[in-house]
């Protein structure tokens, strides 16, 4: 079976395994947001994924 790669281009595995994603809604249309908002949003977020699916659709993780 094929890894999604457009997973795999969205997500990068930190060195103890975590995965990292950027928010989403930050590419255009950010000046109505407040500061705290736009910087808030910057940051990025870890997420969790069962193993099952880390194996479907991330190719090494």
């Amino acid at each position: 079976m094929k890894t999604n790669k457009s997973y795999t281009k969205r997500i990068k595995v930190t060195k103890n395994g975590k995965l990292k994603v950027r928010k989403a809604g930050q590419n255009h249309f950010n000046a109505r947001q407040t500061g705290a908002q736009r910087l808030n949003r910057k940051r990025s977020q870890t997420i969790t994924m069962s193993a099952r699916a880390r194996n479907r659709f991330l190719a090494n993780a």
